[in-house]
């Protein structure tokens, strides 16, 4: 009998074997799924905190007068509101993320806390715009 056919047998034939299999096969999918959505959270959790640290950024750079800079990242965060906003508020991600999870949390796409997550456009949407206005008060200021 050649090494084939042997194999061929112990697939078939075996029971156990065919059982290992199985399962092998129902899990390897799931356990693919599964590394594919923590690629996608590490990605989503990485741009947040890029994101963040620009609208935290801003009005420091204003305070210290890097008027270049504070237009570059007002620039970079007015993109990613376009993004949010061409894709009816939500991260292109999120949509990603929900191809391969049925959970649906706030937080089911991304590494940061539940009411964080919840609470996030309204946060950063607030220092965004407190500071925007910090760099109009200074910007008149100076041109006085």
């Amino acid at each position: 009998m050649s090494i084939a056919n042997r194999c061929r047998s112990l697939y078939f034939n075996n029971e156990a074997l065919s059982e290992k299999y199985l399962r092998l096969s129902v899990v390897r999918p799931q356990l693919k799924r599964h590394c594919i959505l923590v690629g996608i959270r590490v990605l989503h959790t990485a741009i947040w905190l890029f994101f963040a640290g620009c609208i935290v950024a801003i009005p420091f750079a204003g305070i210290q007068g890097r008027l270049r800079w504070t237009a570059v990242l007002t620039g970079l965060v007015v993109v990613e509101g376009v993004v949010l906003a061409a894709n009816r508020g939500r991260c292109p991600l999120t949509d990603l993320g929900g191809r391969y999870t049925e959970e649906r949390a706030d937080n089911f796409d991304i590494y940061l806390p539940l009411w964080l997550a919840r609470h996030n456009k309204t946060i950063f949407g607030t220092l965004f715009a407190l500071g925007e206005l910090s760099l109009l008060g200074r910007w008149l200021i100076a041109c006085r």
